[in-house]
């Protein structure tokens, strides 16, 4: 289409440089738009979006000792990000707090309550994505840190990069002067019950993730719209008990823990880590949504991709996820929402 001017070109009418200026004249040249996204740019700013957030706690199959706490936290993050939305707030500043208000609740797999590696020591993995912009900001194998997601949106916000893992990562948090905590402030002693109980990774992985009903808490996520029609995602987790020092799953990697675009939508996973990344399942998703699939025939679809190639090696893998999705129809308003668990 080439560049565009107000008052000179064709579609002069809707050119967003001409509808946001305040002296209605062009103030800017635009660069290789098409007409499509100059439209749904336009027609965003002047059509005010009913905010919505969707969190998650975590693919597992929650003991009755637990459903009534479970329950109260993902209300409470739910009510905390959705507060921010309702103020006016962005999509990022509301899966933000929905992760912090989990990762603060010893009942989920992230900050406080996370599972013990095998070293019996905590390493944390967080993900932000803000789907205006595509900036994304992860951190992963971080010690001593009550809220990745926080210094996950740093990363982000304050360096040049996409991820900071392990020394790096917690070099970055002191040069902020984030409080640190101690790794017993953040395991609780029923996890250190169960830390001894799966002794051998293997089994734990196998225990966890490839019963028929899955055992072990897991990833906690939020995906939101806000009244600017942005999307965004967040993720975070404590990855899988007794997992090999240094392990990294899905929930930090771009595209498969959870990916934010606003050309099509949000998604958050949780399930068994190193099966949803074979697939980068949230980009795929996503992908598919874009195509005009169902959020549940999308689901559907991928939900036997961690058995992919396991004829060559006998791999047992079974993808459980939750996926909390936020979905943009052609028109430009947002509509799908919803979450698909499957196992």
């Amino acid at each position: 289409m080439g560049k565009v001017h107000c008052g000179r070109c064709a579609i002069s009418s809707f050119c967003p440089a001409y509808v946001l200026s305040e002296d209605k004249r062009c103030t800017q040249e635009l660069e290789c738009l098409e007409f499509s996204t100059i439209l749904w740019r336009w027609g965003r700013q002047q059509r005010k979006m009913k905010p919505v957030i969707v969190v998650h706690g975590g693919a597992w199959a929650i003991p009755d000792a637990m459903s009534g706490a479970s329950v109260r936290g993902v209300k409470a993050a739910a009510w905390g990000g959705f507060s921010v939305l309702k103020q006016g707030g962005s999509c990022l500043d509301a899966v933000e707090q929905a992760v912090r208000v989990m990762e603060d609740d010893p009942v989920f797999d992230a900050g406080h309550g996370a599972v013990l590696n095998a070293d019996c020591e905590v390493e944390l993995d967080a993900i932000i994505m803000d789907g205006e912009t595509l900036a994304a900001g992860a951190v992963s194998s971080i010690r001593n840190i009550s809220n990745p997601v926080t210094l996950a949106r740093s990363v982000m916000e304050k360096t040049d990069h996409v991820m900071l893992t392990d020394r790096g990562a917690d070099r970055f948090a002191n040069s902020l002067g984030m409080p640190r905590v101690s790794t017993e402030a953040l395991v609780t002693e029923d996890e250190r019950r169960k830390w001894e109980h799966y002794q051998k990774y293997a089994k734990g992985v196998k225990d966890l993730f490839n019963s028929q009903w899955v055992q072990g808490h897991d990833t906690v996520g939020a995906v939101a719209l806000d009244c600017r029609g942005n999307v965004a995602c967040a993720t975070s987790t404590g990855g899988i008990r007794n997992k090999m020092v240094g392990r990294v799953g899905d929930s930090p990697i771009i595209g498969s823990g959870g990916y934010a675009d606003n050309f099509s939508g949000a998604a958050s996973c949780t399930g068994h880590g190193e099966s949803i990344m074979k697939v980068t399942l949230a980009r795929l998703i996503l992908f598919h949504m874009e195509q005009g699939g169902a959020l549940q025939l999308v689901c559907k679809q991928e939900e036997g991709a961690g058995k992919r190639g396991q004829t060559s090696r006998n791999r047992a893998d079974q993808l459980s996820c939750a996926v909390p999705s936020i979905r943009r129809e052609s028109s430009g308003l947002y509509s799908g929402i919803g979450t698909v668990v499957f196992q």
